[in-house]
This record gives C-alpha cells, structure tokens and sequence, in this order.
C-alpha cells in the first residue's frame, strides 16, 4: 500500500524521520537528566570531579565527567538547591526542544495524509470516468460512492498508521532499547523475552478485525445504494405508498450495519486496555526482577540509572501501544484496499489501439457488417449489416428491446461489438482514437441526462471556447431560449439536481440544445422528441431537420411521424433488421412496419 501511495511525498518522509530521530535522541537525554538529580538528593555521589580536556578519553566518559564537573561546581557556588534548578531548568529547555521536534514530525507528517488521500479518490474518480458503461450495469451507484467516501477515509488511516509503525514508534523503541542495552544487557534480555510475548497475544485480535471490516463497508455500500435508490425514486414511493416499506428495508439494514461495527468496534477498544495491561504487567514484573538483582548485590547497575532504565522502558510502552492500535488500522484499511481495488485494478476492455488511425472527418460514411453483440447469453444485436452513407438520416424503429438503443451505443463506443465490424470510411472504428471517434458525435438521449449546473453550462457542456451568441442560437434553435429567459436569472439560472427544476420538455430541448451546439458531423437521437408537447415537437422537429441537413444522423424513434421524411427506416426485431425503406417504399410492403403505423394511427 505504501509503495502505491507514498513515494511522491518523499521529501515530506526524510523530515519526518529526521525530526523523529531527533525527538528520540532528546527524550533519552532529557532524561538522563534525571540521575544526577536523583544523586544529590539521596547523596549517592561522593566523587569529586575535575575538567578534563576533549579528545582525552572516550567521547562519552568525556561528556559525562564534565558535566558532574559543572553541576560539582555549581554546588560548591550556589548550593544544592540552586543546582537543582538549574538542571530542572535544563529538563524543560529540553523537552520544550523535544516536543518542539515531536510537533516537527508530525507537521511533515501532514501533507502525506491529504495527498494520499486527494490521490485516491482522484485515481478513484479518473477510473470511474474511463471504464465503460456495462461495468456499472453490474454495480451500486451507492456503493461505489461508499468506496469513494469511507473506504478511503480507512485507507487514509490505514496509511498514517503504516507511517508511524514504520518510521516513527521504530524509531523510539530502538533508540530506547539501545540505551537500555548499554546500561543492562541483562535487564534488557529479560525485557526481550517478555515484549515479543505481549504482542503475540494483542496479534491475536487485529487479525479477526479485517474480515469484519471488510463485512462492515461492504454493508456500508448497500445502505449508501439504499439511500440513492430512495431518493431518485421518491415519487413512487409515494405514490404507491410505500414509505412504510422501503423504511423497514432501511432499518433492517441499519441494523445489520450497527450489529457488524458493533463488534469490530469492542475488538478496536480492546487494544488500549489490553495494551495498557500488558505493559503495566511487563513494567511490574522488570521492577521486580531488576529492583531484586540491586538488593542482592548482584547488578553492575545502580538505584538512580535503574530508575532511569525504568524510565526508559517506559518510554517504549507507549510505542508498543501505538503499534498495537496502529496494526487494528491497518488489518481495517486493508479490508477498504481490497474494495477501492475492485474499481482500481477493473478491466477497461474500451481501449485506444497502440497506433490508432487518425480520424478527423467522415468522407464516405458508416458500415454495419455482420454486427453482433450480447450482454448475457442471449444476442441482443444478432448479424446487423446496413450502409449510412454521409449526409443520409436513418431511422431505426420497432418494438422496446428490439436492440434499437443498443445498435446505437455502440457507434461511439459505449461497447464494443462481439463479432462483426462496424466501419468508418471502411476502416474498423475500434483502429481510432475513443477521443476522436466521439468528436464526430452528438447525443440526444431519451432520457435527458443534466448536471446540477446552469443552462449556459449544460448548454456548454463539452464544447470548448463557445460565444453566448452561439449558445443563445442553439437555444433559439431548440425552443429553449424563451423559457429559459424567462427563469430568474436567465441562462446562468442553476437548473437543478438532473434539472429537477424543469419540466421533462424543457429538460429534453436543453439537452437537444447542448447537441446543436457541438455542431457534429454526426448525430445520434434516441427517441430526442419524445418528451416534447405538441407545439413544442414541431418547432423542435423543424429545428432538427435544418439541422441534419448535409450530416449524418441516426435516428430512435416510437412516434414514426417523426422520421418520415428519413432517407431509409430499418424496422428492427430481435436484434435483426427484418425490413429497410423509405417510408412510401415499407408502406407498400404491407410488412411490419406497415402494422407499426396502422397501430400508431389507431
């Protein structure tokens, strides 16, 4: 996780390290203190000391000597009491420099944290965008928010605690355990035996976490998918009355969820007071043994550096806690890992070839040969082979799943197909750039998607450099302007979420709006007229007929008024094109689409 993450922040790690090595190195010196303080009070130390010059004798016998010298001398000056000062003095300098350098590295500490996380959830967001559609045919919108939100928060902790499991409690615990060592080997084998026990049995706990974790945002995920689903269908709940059923599906969940952090919760608190329990143990009995060897006679160790020693080991509980706590962090940011990594490591098999072919214009036109695609078992587009050429308008009609939408999706690569080929100017579209085949594409969908934005943005959308004279005309185009001049604060007026604030005729001409202004080449309608009332598809229809004038369209529809005029219709049935024709040339075949208007007629 680490190696994934981390290594942009570098920079960020050495100071933190050096900043730890720091604080280490002063909390052992600031506690050195504490002998010679402990000897003047109990008069322990009856040694009369003088200067001795640097570089006469080993470098820490040397410091060490010298600075009895000085605190002899200040005695023999000021007195005891005055020299007890001053090394108290010394203490707090010491720890307003320790905890001066501790804030240091957990200030360095800091960019790592948000980076991490802004890093995620951008890897996260930019994998969303550029997988397909179908792979979210088989996925919760809420869920995957879930991972977005909470996972990543566990990740983010998950990190932090890598970091200071690392870096700095290994710091402090080999620091400490090197002092302890040059004070008592003995002390500190008999430490050794003991610690690695402790942690054994706090191990035993953080590997049970994780799989509850894990249990924990999974149902995380369906509660957000709950709440999303609820909200975008609020109307028929209401409608059907059925508020008292989708609560009790929401509380049975709840529960659900409050029983799983219910448990990973008491397994989470359990490692403080275990901790805190077994380090009392361990301190008690090194008190016991060690306070034992000094009454018998038989340590090389003294009563004010065995308290120092105690002191020390002390200072190594803390780290061992933390790292105790942090491993729970981490067997729970694991668990998220493997959730963000079900859309992180996911398959786009929508890819750009290695050297695509550049494609910048339509010259001849759009060639179906033999295309078929599925998304079960069942083909929903079963051998389809049909010629647009450029300029012409081609409508495909025919009953719901018949593979009309379908056929259409997957021109621009929302899918690609299974067998067959689908050509531009003969060449495969799968030998293009995605970026460059869709340029040559505008979208009206029957479901007129909007973002919570204003009309002069979801007008905009995707259009780069666009004049508000340009924007007004495509609003004018596609009988929006006067309705939309007419809102508070005209196109800059926010429409919305998924533009709730109109009506679903207003909602279609902007979206049809937001396709004239691209101006493509190619435009594809699926069912763009459908929303509309009577007043407002016919200036619509009109619009979109200037409009596709001279460029390639295919067209959706149900109401077959609309396409009439369309150079050829295909009538769809199964995921096969049984019938192709003008309007007057399928009329006179007396087939399906004959019976299609007789039953729209009727």
């Amino acid at each position: 996780m680490l190696r994934r993450f981390v290594p942009p922040y570098k920079k960020y790690i050495v100071l933190n390290v050096l900043f730890n090595l720091l604080t280490a190195f002063l909390t052992l010196f600031s506690f050195a203190l504490i002998i010679p303080i402990l000897e003047m009070l109990f008069g322990l130390n009856t040694q009369t000391y003088s200067y001795m010059e640097w570089g006469s004798g080993k470098i820490d016998a040397v410091l060490t000597n010298n600075f009895y010298y000085y605190v002899q001398c200040i005695i023999e000056r000021y007195g005891q009491s005055t020299a007890l000062a001053c090394i108290a003095a010394a203490l707090v300098v010491m720890t307003a420099f320790k905890t001066g350098c501790a804030y240091l590295s957990a200030f360095f500490m800091i960019p790592i944290r948000t980076g991490v996380v802004r890093d995620i959830r951008n890897q996260i967001y930019s994998k969303i965008v550029s997988l397909p559609i179908g792979f979210f045919s088989n996925e919760r919108k809420g869920d995957v928010m879930a991972r977005m939100s909470g996972d990543v928060t566990e990740v983010e902790n998950s990190v932090m605690s890598s970091l200071d499991m690392m870096f700095k409690n290994p710091i402090m615990i080999i620091a400490c355990l090197t002092m302890m060592i040059a004070l008592s080997w003995q002390l500190t084998l008999f430490v050794l035996v003991l610690l690695p026990i402790a942690g054994l049995i706090m191990g035993g706990v953080g590997k049970r976490l994780k799989r509850v974790s894990l249990e924990g945002q999974n149902q995380w995920g369906v509660m957000l998918s709950n709440i999303e689903e609820t909200i975008g269908g609020l109307r028929i709940v209401k409608a059907f009355n059925a508020e008292h059923k989708v609560k009790n599906r929401f509380e049975g969940e709840n529960e659900k969820y409050r029983n799983i952090v219910t448990r990973m919760s008491r397994r989470y608190e359990l490692a403080h007071p275990m901790s805190e329990f077994l380090g009392t143990l361990t301190i008690a009995i090194v008190l016991w043994f060690g306070g034992t060897l000094i009454l018998g006679g038989h340590s090389s160790i003294t009563a004010p550096k065995f308290i120092y020693y105690m002191v020390i080991f002390y200072s190594i509980i803390n780290p061992a806690k933390d790292l105790s706590k942090a491993s729970y962090a981490i067997q729970r940011g694991l668990a998220s890992m493997q959730r963000i990594d079900k859309i992180l490591g996911a398959d786009n098999p929508i890819k750009d070839p290695e050297q695509p072919t550049p494609l910048k214009q339509m010259k001849d036109g759009i060639q179906c040969r033999d295309v078929r695609f599925r998304y079960g078992d069942a083909w929903v587009i079963d051998g389809v082979t049909l010629d647009i050429k450029r300029g012409q308008t081609v409508a495909l009609v025919g009953q719901s799943g018949s593979g009309k939408t379908t056929l259409a999706d997957l021109l621009p690569r929302f899918y690609d197909v299974q067998e067959g080929s689908i050509c531009i100017d003969g060449t495969d579209i799968r030998q293009f750039n995605i970026a460059d085949l869709r340029g040559l594409m505008g979208n009206v969908n029957q479901e007129a998607i909007l973002f919570n934005d204003s009309f002069y943005n979801n007008i905009t959308f995707g259009v780069e450099n666009a004049t508000r004279e340009q924007v007004e005309e495509a609003a004018r185009i596609a009988n929006a302007y006067d309705f939309i001049m007419a809102s508070e604060q005209g196109f800059d007026t926010n429409i919305g979420d998924r533009g709730c604030k109109l009506s679903g005729g207003q909602r279609q001409r902007i979206s049809i709006a937001r396709a004239i202004l691209k101006n493509p080449p190619i435009l594809i309608l699926d069912e763009a007229t459908s929303a509309l009332d009577t007043e407002s598809e016919h200036l619509v229809q009109d619009a979109l007929e200037k409009l596709m004038h001279g460029r390639t369209t295919l067209v959706i529809a149900h109401r077959l008024s609309t396409i009439k005029g369309a150079d050829l219709i295909c009538v769809m049935q199964d995921g096969r094109i049984i019938e192709q024709g003008t309007h007057e040339e399928l009329i006179a075949k007396q087939g399906a689409y004959k019976h299609l208007v007789d039953m729209q007629t009727f």
